[in-house]
């Protein structure tokens, strides 16, 4: 009787889940999810995931169990728990998906290894939490594509693999599940008050919502700030409670639609750079040779939406708020770090990371150097005004008071543009002047980059 492991990683799902799929082909299959030791320590596990990661493990769990299986959970080092678990079931298989982080390809060693001395084979799948393997789509001569635009027209022509299968059901050997620990045993303190419940379960439910409404306004509405006419779905990417590759066969051909499977290729092509770079998580991809202040203070404010710039605040307060920013608020209040206060980019990609649900390494940290201009922006210079930024994308100033509610009085030419009022008057309200003169400091910026 053969049997082989399934092992979670980023891909918490049933349905187009090629790892289980193939893993569940044997006579019995072990569903198994290890609590990374390692991960668990690091600077990676913060309050916010790890309920999203319990929410999608519990779900996960039930779903397994309508299969007839269950969901072991052990706590370790994966390729230590999956060896002593080959080794008690008599694993001959384990399978599991492929991943870009410099971590995740160093356990997928180190899990080769582990078993390669128990005769016990590992099966790494490709397009499972990208839409297309990150090394497949390569220029000639190179391990990577640099710039999105070419990597698009190869995206875009290239065939995506059909969809996997759920396995009518599942047949596991007699094994000790172990429990799923509360949330504060793993990782103490405060979550983010408003932050989203995660699961295969609520990303399907969010995904049909998208489809069967929200996306015909996408391509219109996506930079609007107050309608937030976004999917949200991209924590449940991240942890792979839906799949990619589901999303962009799912998606017609409507121009909306077709504006949102370009952004499911922006995330690939973000796990592609990773993959070929993973130093670029912490060092500049293509370094300006900047030299960043060294100002806690501005940091702090930039942190505590406390900036004196509204459309910043209302960003960074939203983050705080729901463990989750809008796309465009990400862009501003990245630019305004980065570009504005000429603070370490690597800073803010840390504290998103501390906040964000969907907090993911190759995403966050290519995002932040696209707007820091060490990137692959082929405009490395340019720099986001939050006024201009806010005239256009909050002209009625709708999303600044829905997270700066001290202003919600004013007018939204003087929410985009707090100058417009005396600090003291300000001040009454309870709100801070701007920490920094915006024109000057970006003139500052492009001067230091030898622009005008």
């Amino acid at each position: 009787m053969r049997t082989t492991i399934c092992l979670f990683t980023r891909d918490l799902r049933i349905r187009d889940n090629p790892v289980l799929q193939q893993a569940a082909r044997a006579d019995q299959v072990v569903p198994l999810f290890v609590l990374d030791e390692v991960v668990l320590r690091g600077p990676f596990t913060r309050p916010n995931r790890t309920a999203f990661l319990l929410d999608c493990l519990r779900d996960l769990r039930a779903s397994l169990g309508e299969l007839g299986g269950g969901l072991v959970v052990r706590t370790g080092t994966p390729a230590t728990e999956v060896a002593r678990l080959a080794d008690e079931v008599g694993a001959a298989e384990v399978h599991v998906a492929a991943d870009v982080s410099a971590y995740a390809r160093a356990r997928e060693v180190s899990l080769r290894r582990a078993l390669s001395t128990r005769g016990c084979a590992l099966h790494v799948h490709d397009s499972v939490v990208t839409a297309q393997p990150p090394g497949e789509l390569v220029p000639g001569g190179k391990d990577h594509f640099a710039v999105f635009t070419p990597y698009f027209r190869r995206w875009a022509a290239a065939p995506v693999r059909r969809t996997a299968d759920v396995p009518e059901a599942l047949r596991v050997p007699q094994v000790r599940t172990g429990r799923l620990p509360a949330r504060e045993e793993l990782c103490p303190g405060d979550l983010s008050p408003e932050l989203p419940t995660g699961g295969e379960s609520a990303g399907r439910q969010l995904a049909q919502q998208w489809f069967t409404g929200g996306i015909a306004e996408y391509e219109s509405g996506h930079d609007d700030l107050a309608d937030d006419a976004t999917s949200r779905l991209s924590p449940y990417l991240h942890f792979g409670c839906v799949s990619p590759v589901e999303l962009v066969h799912r998606a017609g051909n409507s121009t909306s639609e077709r504006a949102f499977v370009r952004q499911l290729a922006w995330r690939d092509f973000h796990h592609q750079v990773l993959a070929a770079r993973p130093e670029s998580s912490h060092r500049d991809y293509r370094p300006r040779g900047d030299r960043w202040r060294d100002d806690p203070e501005a940091f702090r404010a930039w942190r505590e939406g406390r900036t004196g710039v509204p459309l910043v605040d209302a960003g960074m307060r939203q983050l705080a708020a729901e463990g989750w920013m809008h796309n465009r608020a990400r862009m501003i209040t990245a630019s305004f770090l980065a570009k504005t206060l000429h603070l370490d980019w690597r800073l803010g990609a840390q504290h998103f990371l501390d906040l964000l649900v969907d907090g993911d390494v190759a995403n966050n940290s290519m995002n932040w150097q696209w707007m820091a201009g060490t990137g692959t922006d082929t405009r490395p210079n340019r720099v986001l005004n939050p006024v201009r930024q806010a005239q256009r994308y909050d002209p009625t100033g709708e999303y600044i008071r829905r997270y700066v509610p001290e202003l919600r009085t004013l007018p939204a030419e003087v929410l985009h543009d707090p100058q417009l009022l005396d600090p003291a008057d300000l001040a009454r309200l309870g709100y801070p002047a701007p920490v920094v003169d915006v024109d000057a400091a970006n003139a500052q910026f492009r001067a230091s980059r030898g622009k005008p």
